[in-house]
């Protein structure tokens, strides 16, 4: 028996001191789910720069699909570009590339401000 200056090791008041503590289940899940939002938007798709998934945005040549006309004289893999303004009023550079089914990829896109400065 404890003496009166000692505290319980075992027994029922011990276990109910450990019993599960109700955040622990919400953190167990919600830990988890934070992490996975998280690393989510980290792999979401670029607008900016080199990638392979650039999404046309309106004034692109491809913004609404591809276009009607095949470009059939020019070599397949060869580049051109685009510039046009954005509805924010900055200038916009794109940069395409033929591929082998004559479709236009958009493989890079740059912005110039309005001072003339690049924003890479």
């Amino acid at each position: 028996m404890p003496q009166p200056n000692e505290t319980a090791t075992t027994g029922p008041a011990l276990e109910r001191r450990q019993g599960p503590n109700p955040g622990t289940s919400f953190m167990k899940t919600a830990l988890p789910v934070l992490c996975t939002l998280l690393l989510g938007a980290c792999t979401s798709t670029a607008s900016v720069g080199y990638s392979p998934y650039l999404e046309p945005i309106p004034g692109s040549i491809t913004y609404g699909g591809q276009p009607r006309t095949k470009l059939t004289k020019a070599p397949i893999g060869s580049t051109f570009s685009h510039q046009f303004r954005d509805p924010f009023g900055r200038q916009v550079h794109e940069t395409y590339m033929i591929a082998p089914d004559r479709s236009l990829l958009l493989v890079r896109r740059r912005y110039r401000d309005l001072f003339g400065f690049d924003d890479d």
